[in-house]
């Protein structure tokens, strides 16, 4: 049974998820939709890469904070709260200098007043580049009236 709050929940809905932030900025494009997982994808070049050419681990951080964020707004009921992030860390345990790296993100805890998902990056040849865990915060959204 899927996670998601919304059971009916398709890849087509979060088509407009990202315009005009860093993740579209990154060219970071959704790519496939678990029952307890969600994947996208990133460039490696010009806008994703350091001084020598390798992917920028900051641009791996922001891909990896997209993927859990996004995974764990998709969890709770949107109307009664919002996710944000509270801790990421990273471990860059191998360089890529062109093509796409994929991220798949899935949770290790859902809570009430928490979360915590774990983010895997391969690059095209499924070569881990880097892993990373985010916990956000479940806050509950404030009422305008």
């Amino acid at each position: 049974m899927a996670i998601w709050f919304n059971k009916q929940l398709q890849l087509s809905d979060l088509a407009d998820m990202g315009k005009a932030t860093m993740s579209e900025h990154l060219g970071i494009e959704w790519g496939a939709l678990g029952e307890n997982s969600i994947s996208a994808r990133m460039p490696v070049d010009h806008r994703t890469v350091q001084p020598y050419g390798l992917l920028h681990g900051g641009a791996s951080c922001v891909l990896a904070e997209t993927l859990g964020s996004v995974g764990a707004a998709l969890v709770v009921d949107p109307d009664k709260f919002q996710c944000v992030g509270l801790e990421i860390n990273a471990n860059h345990v191998r360089s890529a200098r062109a093509g796409f790296v994929t991220g798949v993100a899935s949770p290790l805890h859902i809570g009430a007043s928490t979360q915590v998902w774990e983010i895997k990056i391969h690059d095209e040849r499924e070569k881990l580049i880097c892993i990373s865990r985010l916990t956000v915060a479940v806050i509950p959204k404030k009422i305008r009236s």
